[in-house]
């Protein structure tokens, strides 16, 4: 092979550095250019700057990736891949499995490099965390890494506060995170860096690819700030590299960074995006614009690279970029797995708790002390129902960790006691403040998830709207976060339509792989916390009611145990074909019941079935939910005081439904369940037309 002469400032000659530099680069371009699809531009900029953090600071071991006190690294500008599918490459880093096993295969092997953004592939267009290890968090959206980065850090806080002893230090990483213009420009990395800041999370460093371009192209277009000036507004320390390929004001930088311990860090690196091509062509081919044979040759002639090679990997590259990765990462893992076992001998029952979270697991006993519920025709409004269970779960399971966007006393989701509140003089609390900001509040909590949290963020389900890009993330990653959303309805009365969710339950619904629960009553409300603790690789969406509901007496219906299989049979027999179904979810299953009783006593053989989750019903065999709905049984009336979109698969096409088709109304509830029709006798008056149709 001949060797390889960079031409690149600063330094040139046979630098394994630039080498290893120019080798990102490269696999870059012909990831991209062989899949004809991609982003060259963060990578070609951005190379210099993930060399220096990974070689000289990260804090990682390739052959045991899962280590828990690694540090994080996060690439925020998730359209730059290449650029983190290279280094997991130069770094060796190894493949493990769901169960933290080794497989014996590369995490990023040369072939997956050209197998970018093909099917099945481990080097999707955007990272995409379980699918490839050493990628921390899925990433794509611009702003999402930055939101999840802040729950890194806090978590890491956390945990410090609760698991480190003197003789012993459990948890200590850092969280390092890659971003551009477009993540600076998304409100939700605003949103994130406030908290980030008034949190003094000095374990967090944000590095700023300001390269000045955007898919529309200059950023002059539609942003013209002093980044800087507004991070220091926020209480960050920033620092400005002039140049991104000066590996020496790099390495200050990110030492500088590694020695603040009062607030998190920002480094502006000026960047050129594209750089190579945009020296060869004079201008920048930017973000996602498309290049072609001949940019490639042109860049890497100015690289002073082999010009029709390609995937190259010099030799000694590789093997440089690992050791130097590997000789620091090895030994620190190894000292801390040492310590870790002095720890358990010393502290037991915490060991337990830390072996718990990396497994993903909840400790022995942990839902003992969870609540049963009396009858009670007044009832109590799951949302104090939910705050008590929470509350019960939270004394057994230390972390379970969560809070609400500025509405806890109303969301009912604080933890009492002596937990206190999480903050910069105390990151041993457990109650977090997110302040008025649902969109990296959902961020956050992903992060927090990501780093062993079992997490729980909450706000009212109509402002479930301004976070569902994290909540629409913890399911494509399979994150067991838990989102507790209350005032679930017209229920909330005189607030009116801004506040009175619609489509919400829907919307969330529509999401795969997020168990959406609306529970009944507060047994239920029990049985929805009890699944969603268990859940592993699932999100949970707990929708709660601000108004009371009727305790339901459980010698006389159904156990709520039922919840677990998304629907059941809660009045009437199962053993004898129903003439009429009522199937309802949350308040409404109390109309049900009550218009089941009279139906029952005019001689109707009726049944009521409470479905508080479509997703889990889903999920059972067709036997159960045959046995549940009756397919001959065409007699129906679905009942929820949400959108109708959906409920024909239940309520069948001919089948009635009260549900909404329009906004609600500002008015006292009783005043607007009787305009919407949310009324017993009007549940009754359909039902009755069902039967009259024949349909039973």
């Amino acid at each position: 092979m001949s060797a390889i002469r960079s031409t690149t400032e600063p330094g040139g000659g046979n630098d394994m550095a630039q080498a290893a530099i120019d080798t990102i680069r490269t696999l870059s371009m012909d990831a991209v250019l062989k899949a004809h699809s991609g982003h060259v531009g963060a990578p070609l900029g951005l190379a210099p700057v993930a060399y220096t953090v990974w070689t000289e600071f990260l804090r990682t071991d390739p052959a045991q990736p899962d280590w828990p006190n690694r540090d994080r690294f996060v690439l925020s500008v998730g359209h730059g891949s290449m650029l983190l599918y290279s280094v997991l490459h130069l770094a060796g880093i190894e493949e493990i499995d769901a169960d933290g096993n080794k497989t014996g295969k590369p995490a990023v092997s040369l072939d997956d490099i050209k197998q970018f953004r093909q099917l099945s592939s481990k080097t999707p267009g955007h990272p995409e965390y379980r699918m490839t290890t050493g990628v921390e968090t899925t990433t794509g959206p611009l702003g999402q890494g930055c939101g999840n980065s802040v729950g890194m850090a806090l978590a890491e806080r956390y945990l410090a506060a609760r698991y480190n002893k003197p003789e012993a230090t459990i948890f200590d990483h850092d969280v390092i995170v890659l971003c551009g213009d477009g993540d600076m420009m998304e409100g939700v990395s605003s949103e994130a860096a406030s908290l980030a800041g008034h949190l003094k999370l000095s374990n967090l460093c944000w590095i700023y690819d300001n390269n000045r371009v955007s898919i529309e192209g200059h950023t002059d277009l539609a942003f013209s700030e002093d980044v800087a000036e507004r991070f220091r507004a926020y209480g960050w320390k920033t620092l400005h590299v002039s140049d991104g390929n000066d590996l020496d004001a790099i390495r200050k930088a990110v030492a500088e960074f590694r020695q603040t311990d009062d607030r998190p860090t920002l480094i502006v690196v000026d960047t050129i995006i594209g750089y190579g091509l945009q020296k060869q062509q004079g201008t920048a081919k930017a973000h996602g614009e498309a290049f072609n044979a001949e940019d490639v040759v042109g860049a890497k002639k100015f690289y002073g690279w082999p010009e029709n090679e390609s995937f190259l990997v010099p030799d000694g590259v590789q093997e440089g970029f690992r050791a130097a990765v590997e000789e620091r990462g090895r030994a620190a893992r190894e000292k801390w797995e040492a310590d870790f076992e002095r720890y358990r001998a010393a502290h037991p029952a915490l060991a337990a708790e830390v072996d718990a979270m990396r497994r993903g697991k909840l400790i022995e006993g942990w839902d003992e002390a969870i609540p049963t519920f009396e009858a009670d025709a007044k009832g109590v409004a799951s949302r104090d129902a939910g705050g008590k269970v929470l509350n019960a779960i939270a004394s057994t399971v230390p972390y379970l960790v969560g809070g609400s966007a500025d509405l806890a006393p109303s969301n009912k989701t604080m933890i009492n006691g002596d937990v206190g509140s999480f903050g910069a003089d105390n990151y041993g609390g457990r109650n977090l403040h997110f302040g008025i900001r649902e969109h990296a509040m959902g961020a956050i909590a992903n992060g927090m998830a990501l780093t062993y949290l079992k997490a729980y963020a909450s706000t009212f389900l109509v402002f479930s709207d301004y976070m569902r890009a994290p909540v629409r993330l913890s399911a494509i990653m399979e994150l067991p976060v838990i989102w507790v959303f209350t005032h679930d309805s017209i229920g909330v009365g005189e607030d009116g339509p801004t506040h009175q969710p619609i489509e919400q339950m829907m919307s969330l619904r529509a999401i795969p792989g997020l168990n959406t629960i609306r529970p009944a009553d507060a047994n239920e409300t029990a049985e929805a916390w009890r699944v969603a603790m268990e859940q592993t690789h699932e999100p949970a969406a707990l929708i709660l009611s601000r108004q009371p509901l009727p305790t339901l007496d459980r010698s006389k219906y159904a156990a709520a145990s039922g919840l677990k299989r998304g629907a059941y049979i809660l009045a009437g027999s199962a053993n004898e074909r129903p003439d009429v179904i009522l199937i309802g979810t949350g308040s409404e299953i109390s109309l049900c019941v009550e218009a089941h009783e009279k139906l029952l006593a005019e001689g109707v053989k009726s049944r009521v079935v409470s479905m508080p989750s479509w997703h889990l019903f889903e999920k059972q065999d067709q036997a159960y939910r045959d046995e549940v709905l009756p397919p001959d049984v065409m007699a129906r009336v679905a009942v929820e005081q949400g959108g109708s979109l959906g409920w024909d698969r239940y309520s069948g096409a001919k089948g009635a439904k009260v549900v909404m088709t329009t906004f609600g109304a500002s008015a006292p509830i009783a005043k607007l369940q009787e305009k919407f029709g949310f009324t017993v006798d009007n549940v009754l008056k359909l039902a009755r037309e069902q039967l009259a149709a024949g349909r039973s």
